[in-house]
């Protein structure tokens, strides 16, 4: 009798959610991330060790690939506020005008 592998729902929810949540600074998004890479590891060892008796193993490799993306993305999202911290500086983060001001000094002296 075959049986679904454990967690599949939930591999394909945080990594999704991962995706999403790449905006929130890239820490929450990263996070997820990583939990469900660590979900889908577990479950395809599962997997390996009898493959004839589970199902949805494609969407555990669809929620892997997925979470990837989704580390990337984050990954990707963090440096960029991390370039932009470094142009513009943490003081300029709270006052528009300042930060306005500094990004135009950068855009001018490139």
């Amino acid at each position: 009798m075959e049986q679904k592998l454990p967690n599949t729902g939930v591999i394909i929810g945080l990594s999704i959610a991962s995706i999403l949540f790449c905006w929130c600074y890239g820490v929450l998004g990263l996070i997820l991330a990583i939990v469900a890479l660590i979900l889908a590891s577990k479950a395809t060892k599962i997997y390996n060790t009898e493959p004839e008796i589970y199902t949805d193993f494609g969407t555990v490799k669809t929620g892997k690939v997925l979470a990837i993306i989704g580390i990337i993305l984050n990954i990707l999202f963090i440096v960029f506020i991390i370039w932009i911290i470094s142009i513009v500086g943490l003081d300029a983060l709270q006052d528009e005008e300042l930060a306005k001001e500094r990004m135009e000094d950068y855009m001018n002296n490139r």
